[in-house]
């Protein structure tokens, strides 16, 4: 299994490279710096999300109400603080409700045996038109010049706070994947769920937890939106579920659970933003580059499978040549 992992890495790699020189070769801006900021800028909420969702994943499980819950935080944000509310009431609630939000998901899941598809695709119709009715059909903003600062500039020269967090949050999940109990805890449920129960483990309490991180981290990725748009409406974050899945799936983390590396997910995060920036300095429109990375969300389920039957019917082959 780890051979596979690392080979699928190589691979990944390989196109990392190539989309680079490809980009190199379609423009003369691509390795500006402010360009090379940009590319993580405008998807920065995706890939702090991503990260959530490779410990979600890993786990077995899926959350397709991600999106959801990062837009119902920021409109939750706008309207607390149209309300007139101090801001940071309006930060911690909006922080709250995604914590609410993945408990909610994590209930139904964990306690009640229903499956994270389902659930969390009700999450995702559910929390969206809780964040519509917020704001309605008004696009409402002026938040304090401090917020909007922290969202589009950075405080540490041009670098924007939430690459930081972006940062910080891969060394959080690199320590729980690979130093701590919990995240082998992780692994073993996703391999298997009842084996994990006879080994002693709590899996209900930890694919609780999981979701109410996922809740969380995608609140706080809505606040983050929230303060480098400046304004927010009903739709934000619309869509964003179909990058963040790719982003985890095409890093080698098994659909099915037990198995994938944050290294190949960065790696996949890496790939993705610079296809959509290569595309974007081309004058392609978002609805072609959505399509491509759809186009990626299916190959990256499909490939591995095609891989691992391949490499199935090699070692039958060896071994029959060997006998004979």
């Amino acid at each position: 299994m780890t051979r596979k992992l690392l080979s699928w890495e190589a691979l990944l790699l390989f196109i990392l490279i190539v989309v680079v020189l490809i980009n190199v070769s379609l423009s003369p801006f691509y390795l500006g710096l402010n360009n090379q900021i940009n590319l993580f800028q405008l998807s920065i909420e995706k890939i702090i999300v991503a990260l959530a969702m490779t410990l979600i994943i890993i786990n077995a499980e899926i959350d397709l109400s991600v999106a959801s819950v990062m837009g119902l935080s920021a409109c939750m944000l706008a309207y607390l603080h149209n309300q007139g509310q101090p801001f940071w009431v309006a930060i911690v609630a909006s922080l709250l409700v995604g914590a609410l939000a993945g408990a909610f998901n994590g209930f139904w899941v964990a306690y009640v045996g229903l499956p994270s598809l389902v659930v969390t695709l009700a999450g995702l119709i559910g929390y969206r038109g809780v964040a519509r009715i917020l704001v309605e059909d008004e696009s409402i903003g002026n938040f304090p010049a401090w917020f909007e600062k922290l969202g589009q500039q950075g405080f540490i020269g041009s670098v924007p706070f939430s690459l930081l967090i972006f940062f910080v949050g891969i060394v959080i999940v690199w320590i729980v994947l690979q130093r701590s109990g919990y995240g082998r805890t992780i692994y073993v449920i996703g391999n298997s769920a009842d084996v994990a129960r006879y080994s002693g483990v709590n899996v209900r309490r930890v694919k609780m937890s999981l979701f109410i991180i996922s809740g969380t981290v995608s609140a706080l990725a809505g606040v983050l939106i929230a303060a480098r748009l400046g304004a927010v409406r009903g739709s934000t974050a619309l869509g964003f579920e179909l990058d963040i899945i790719t982003m985890v799936l095409l890093g080698g983390v098994s659909i099915f659970g037990g198995s994938g590396t944050l290294t190949g997910v960065v790696l996949s995060i890496l790939i993705i933003l610079n296809i959509r920036n290569g595309l974007s300095l081309v004058n392609i429109p978002g609805n072609t580059q959505t399509g491509v990375i759809g186009l990626l969300l299916i190959l990256s389920v499909l490939l591995p499978n095609w891989l691992q039957a391949a490499q199935a019917k090699w070692n039958r082959e060896r071994h029959v040549k060997a006998a004979g």
